[in-house]
């Protein structure tokens, strides 16, 4: 039975991330779909990003770590999270080329994350919703957003939908409203728990068998 322990590091100004997830986890039977947005995986994987605000409009306090622990629960879960290609791409131009391409490999050496193209199945989603729009007057619906970014948050919510995601986590209102039409809750950021201390010191410190026995080996 493996262990599941999500940990972090810092390593040319991105953060790395430590599971010990085996290959059995990236089964998908009956596993658990999330999605995460771009500024929570900014929030995640690069320093310094802008903490969204809350309801108050002011930031939202240990924004990192309750994205930390979010992850670190589905680890455990075993659950998968889904980064929307289209989100990834927003976050990698917000990052600066020095930081993509070791955001990109750090994502792809744990299972738990999972980047999905915007495909034919999540056009027809997108084109779907688009259709309703425009049946209902305005193609941007009720969006006051640039008709570019209402086509941008359609494509994060299709692919949310066409893998049946149960949650996608983010603070835009327009994400949140796309969300509820599609029947998918919508989490913010403020409603995110923070680790209990025990399990943030264990979760953050504790090294990951897999990685040390990779090191033994290359000892």
């Amino acid at each position: 039975m493996p262990s599941r322990h999500f940990a972090t590091s810092q390593r040319n100004g991105v953060t790395t991330l430590t599971t010990s997830w085996s290959q059995d986890g990236r089964d998908r039977g009956a596993t658990r779909m999330v999605v995460i947005d771009s500024t929570n995986l900014l929030l995640l994987l690069r320093p310094g990003t802008p903490v969204p605000g809350g309801r108050d409009g002011k930031a939202v306090e240990r924004a990192k770590e309750r994205i930390e622990y979010l992850v670190h629960r589905l680890s455990k879960a075993k659950a998968r999270i889904i980064i929307p290609a289209p989100a990834l791409s927003e976050a990698l131009v917000k990052a600066g080329a020095a930081a993509s391409l070791q955001i990109v490999e750090e994502l792809q050496k744990h299972a738990v994350f999972s980047i999905e193209p915007f495909d034919t199945r999540a056009a027809l989603e997108a084109s779907a919703m688009s259709r309703a729009a425009l049946a209902g007057g305005n193609k941007k619906g009720k969006s006051t957003a640039p008709w570019q970014k209402v086509k941008f948050d359609r494509q994060i919510v299709a692919i949310a939908k066409v893998h049946g995601a149960t949650e996608i986590y983010s603070d835009d209102d327009d994400v949140v409203a796309l969300g509820e039409q599609a029947k998918i809750k919508v989490i913010r950021l403020a409603a995110l728990p923070l680790p209990p201390e025990k399990d943030q010191l264990d979760f953050l410190l504790e090294p990951d068998a897999d990685v040390e026995a990779t090191s033994s080996d290359e000892g």
